[in-house]
């Protein structure tokens, strides 16, 4: 990581349409951040993904690895192919690969609706949410990617592994970002996310949140089994501030809360451990629309604001957390206007017109904001 005052960036394009949203993504953090000042962050583009596989028999390189794990932060736009796969028929997929060895557990997955983003709810309150899922994402189910068997072409089995190191540091992450929210205010409210009814692993899982619980006290701690909260995501999503769940329960609840805000397109996220983290979009590598223009970079710009609040955090720079928040606020200005709707919500809005739309944004928003 660096030791001088520039923070460095891993950059992974990746596969499919990543590479055609990750360049407007570093022209939008140029502009916001030449707009801020006192920021220095130096790019550096690895390879890895279904393409580098391909061609070089490798997805993540030990090069890559190495550049990764010495960068002060790294932004992935999308990897893997569907016509490209291991050996045993799974996808490519070394983000999965960069999240164990670097030891992101907390998987981030903000649901918050965009001004003049159209949903498929149709009560008002939806046109506001604000809501932050939060996916344990070392362990759980996908523990056993890589390592699953079949028996005499008879029985398969993947087994679920869930720790009490890392649902203790899962929980105190939560907690403290929904003390953080409640400063901000919102509620402060962690819901856990289990199957404990039925599951000894989420029954642990449970009692690990209840003993963390009780040293956080100052915030409201509940409950819901993972069928109650997939139902009460399409009913009252609004009810919510942070929830946390375990790995693949929350691989399915955060498609969930992408859809509410207008699909993949507009959803970040961000995968973040004790020493690093991982900012991309959660959309995928989309091959169907590739060289056609029609890419979303929503979410890759959003989950650059993230990169941006999170090395301010991470490294005591205010003027990272500004050039973020400016990052947020201009995305927000440019779909509020009502010119832009993208084409996967019927729009014809295509990567170009979202980019040159946002960084328009950035000029009339920056002096709106209190950047001094």
């Amino acid at each position: 990581m660096s030791s001088s005052n520039s923070l460095s960036v891993a950059v992974l394009p990746g596969d499919g349409i990543g590479a055609e949203v990750m360049g407007p993504c570093l022209e939008v953090i140029d502009a916001v951040t030449s707009r801020v000042g006192d920021i220095s962050l130096s790019f550096k583009e690895v390879p890895a993904g279904a393409a580098c596989y391909r061609d070089h028999g490798e997805a993540l390189p030990k090069e890559t690895l190495e550049e990764v794990r010495n960068a002060d932060a790294i932004l992935l736009a999308a990897m893997g192919m569907p016509d490209i796969r291991y050996p045993d028929g799974t996808e490519i997929a070394p983000q999965l690969d960069i999240r164990f060895e670097l030891d992101l557990y907390a998987g981030v997955r903000p649901v918050r609706s965009i001004p003049g983003v159209p949903g498929p709810l149709s009560d008002p309150r939806a046109q506001a949410l604000d809501f932050v899922l939060i996916r344990e994402s070392t362990e759980g189910l996908f523990a056993s990617h890589g390592k699953g068997t079949i028996e005499d072409n008879r029985i398969a089995r993947d087994t679920m592994e869930i720790t009490r190191e890392v649902s203790e540091k899962l929980f105190d992450f939560s907690f403290n970002l929904a003390r953080k929210r409640k400063a901000a205010g919102h509620e402060g409210r962690l819901t856990c996310v289990d199957k404990a009814n039925v599951f000894t692993s989420f029954a642990f899982f449970r009692s690990i949140f209840d003993e963390r619980a009780a040293e956080n006290n100052d915030l409201i701690a509940d409950y819901a089994y993972v069928d109650a909260m997939a139902l009460n995501l399409v009913r009252n999503p609004w009810v919510y501030d942070v929830a946390v769940t375990e790995n693949m329960f929350g691989d399915i609840l955060s498609d969930l809360g992408a859809a509410l805000i207008g699909g993949m397109g507009m959803a970040p996220s961000a995968d973040v451990g004790d020493e690093h983290a991982v900012f991309q979009p959660c959309h995928g590598s989309a091959p169907d629309i590739v060289g056609s223009g029609k890419a979303n970079p929503t979410a890759m710009f959003l989950s650059a604001g993230m990169m941006l609040e999170w090395l301010a955090d991470k490294h005591d720079r205010p003027a990272y957390g500004k050039a973020g928040a400016l990052l947020t606020a201009a995305v927000d200005k440019a779909f509020a206007a009502g010119n832009l709707l993208p084409f996967e919500l019927g729009g014809e809005s295509g990567t170009t017109d979202v980019t040159n739309a946002v960084i328009a944004a950035v000029d009339q928003v920056c002096d709106e904001m209190d950047l001094g």
